[in-house]
């Protein structure tokens, strides 16, 4: 059973960054990290979820919603099972709790983004408030 926990939430200026971590273990015999698709999600309150920034397995495509485009970058590293997403330029509207979530073998990292619930494990969810 893949397990997903988040680190790195927190309270930001506007203009400020926050790095979110997401430490993946678990794994079944003979599979990797790199054998999942990987997406970032955000919930504001009273709002649907939302894909941030996804991307395939493999690394083949990566997608990022157009409200995140150039300030957040997704990464993982695969030796240390870890997923990290680089949040700059913080705006009030990025405030919400961020979820990070794997699937085994998902290819098409905008489709992945737009059906979250394709994902099969999840993380607990970090909170980011961006606020003066």
């Amino acid at each position: 059973q893949v397990q997903l926990v988040e680190s790195g939430g927190g309270l930001v200026q506007p203009g400020g960054s926050l790095r979110l971590s997401c430490a993946a273990s678990g794994f079944t015999s003979g599979f990797t990290l790199d054998d999942y698709a990987i997406g970032w999600f955000r919930q504001a309150p009273g709002k649907e979820r939302e894909g941030v920034a996804c991307i395939s397995s493999g690394d083949l495509d990566t997608y990022y919603g157009d409200s995140v485009k150039g300030r957040f970058t997704m990464s993982r590293d695969n030796a240390k099972n870890t997923l990290s997403l680089q949040m700059n330029y913080l705006k009030p509207e990025d405030t919400a709790v961020y979820y990070c979530a794997a699937l085994w073998e998902g290819w098409d990292a905008g489709r992945l983004c737009a059906s979250p619930a394709d994902f099969d494990y999840w993380g607990q969810g970090a909170q980011v408030t961006v606020s003066s």
